[in-house]
This record gives structure tokens, sequence and C-alpha cells, in this order.
């Protein structure tokens, strides 16, 4: 499947903003199931300075920076990615198999996924989280089985509610109220994953939606998404992450845009900046998700 994603972002500032440097995630990874073939980042005002570089969790990011006075800030990122199907090769491992390979062992071997075991800014260590995964997590039981039943619990217990919760809203509070959005039940699972020492990723991106029957495709109208990645080691030509999406109950296929992977929201940010002046602002941001025709796109060089 072809896809074009048009993510734009605009801010308008009372009083003007005198100076500004941001940090947008914006251009789409290319992953065994997913391919890059187009990307294009205008910023308006034209910034003094733009670069684009890897993280360290192997994303690209964006700097600008805009040494004048604006009271408007325009981001557009236009996107082509082809996908297919993710490719999930069963694994027979258990869940304690897993856990115990990533134990610290005297001489052991490093493994890059060990970098998503531990806490992070909006994933903490809390008993609760602990309480919660158990049921699905019971003895022997092979780790993608009983990721799935933790997924669909998740999905099945809490309510999706857009208002009940803001970008800083601790996941544990989530837990707690069992409502939120697909930032809080993405960073609920990972917590749940990494308090039993089986490695969890944050995964933010798009999901192609279609129209109700009759209706146009609105302009604007889709949104960022985000799911959740766990790890099993040596999985015959797999790169070992197998994608889980809570809010949606079901694994991601080729109607998903995977954008940046990270230990959570924090590391994966769209945009995120420093600004002096601007004391009021407003924000309005519009994603378009669109399938395009085979021919309707083709690769051009996209800057590393």
């Amino acid at each position: 499947m072809r896809l074009q994603v048009t993510h734009e972002t605009r801010y308008d500032y009372t009083p003007a903003v005198e100076t500004a440097q941001h940090v947008a995630h914006l251009q789409p990874r290319d992953t065994p199931s997913q391919r890059l073939l187009h990307h294009r980042l205008v910023v308006t005002p034209e910034p003094d300075e733009l670069r684009t570089g890897r993280d360290v969790f192997g994303n690209t990011r964006s700097f600008f920076a805009l040494q004048s006075g604006h009271e408007e800030l325009r981001v557009l990122a236009d996107s082509v990615v082809e996908t297919r199907l993710p490719q999930r090769p069963p694994s027979p491992l258990a869940w304690e198999q897993v856990r115990d390979r990533f134990r610290y062992h005297a001489g052991g071997g490093y493994d890059a996924a060990s970098e998503y075991l531990f806490p992070s800014p909006y994933v903490p260590r809390h008993a609760d989280f602990m309480d919660y995964v158990r049921p699905s997590f019971t003895a022997g039981r092979p780790l993608l089985e009983a990721t799935d039943d933790l997924m669909r619990r998740i999905h099945r217990d809490f309510e999706y509610a857009s208002d009940s919760t803001e970008i800083n809203t601790p996941a544990v509070q989530a837990l707690a109220q069992r409502q939120g959005v697909c930032q809080d039940f993405a960073h609920i699972m990972v917590a749940c994953l990494r308090m039993l020492g089986l490695p969890a990723r944050y995964v933010s991106g798009y999901l192609l939606t279609q129209p109700p029957p009759g209706q146009p495709r609105l302009i604007g109208a889709d949104a960022s998404h985000a799911w959740v990645a766990v790890y099993v080691p040596d999985v015959p030509d797999h790169d070992g992450w197998y994608d889980f999406d809570p809010t949606n109950d079901r694994a991601p296929g080729e109607d998903y845009v995977t954008l940046a992977v990270g230990r959570d929201f924090s590391d994966v940010s769209p945009m995120r900046g420093v600004i002096h002046g601007g004391a009021r602002h407003s924000l309005h941001v519009g994603v378009t998700v669109q399938p395009l025709a085979a021919d309707a796109a083709q690769p051009e060089e996209i800057p590393a």
C-alpha cells in the first residue's frame, strides 16, 4: 500500500516570538515493512538554521532555529511511504525465558533492546502496573500470546475519552481512572511489560482511517497515533519487534505508518521547542493520511 501523510502544525503567537529553537520528529522511518519514498519539510517563516540527523533510537530528527520575530510558525511535513503487511513469525518462547535473557549475567552479551527495560519520564515503575499485568502473564505462557491478551484487556477495560487526560498525565493516573487516549494506553502497556523485565518501546505514527459510508475524506481530520512494540530475541529473519495496538485491539498492518520509536512520548514528540517571547499562543494540528495509486509518487533522495 502506498500512503501519503501530510502533517501540518501551526502556532499563532501574541505578542510575537522574538527567537525560537525547535526539534521535530516528522520523517517516517524505514522499517522491514515500510519504505520511505518521499519526504519534504517546509518551515515558515524560513529558519536561519535547519539541520537533520539521527537520534539515539535511529529516528530522523530535524532541528531548526529562527532568530527574528514572528507571529506565526507553520511546519508542514509531507511524506509518501510504501507499506506491506508486517511479518509476524511465531515464537514459542515463554515470557520468563525472554525476561531471563535480559537479566544480568557476568560476561553476557549486549542486546540493544535492553535500552527499553528501564523506567523513563512517562513510564515509571509502580506496583499498580504489576497488579494489572499479572493475570495475562501466567507461568509458562508464550510471550506473544500473553502480550496479545494484555492488549485485549486494556482495550476492554479502558474507555477512550479524548478530554480525560493531558500530554503529561501520569500513566499510573490513567491506569487508575481507566480512561485515556492512545498515548495513555501505550504508556500503560509499556509500563506493564517493563515491570516484568521485558523490553517494550513506544511507537508513534499514523493510521489510515476510513470516512463514514458516503462521506468524503476530510483534509486534516486524521491524527497522530501511538502503539507498542515488545521484543522477542532470536527470531529468524525478523528484527524481533512485534507491534500491538491496545487502542484498536489489533496488530498494526499495512494501514499503519511508523514515524518514530522511543522509550515513551518524550523521546518522539512530533514537535517541541524553546521560545523567547510569545506570552500566549494557539496551536492547530492537521493530519491527513490517504492512499495513493502505485505510480502516484516516485522515490526521491531523502535527507539523512
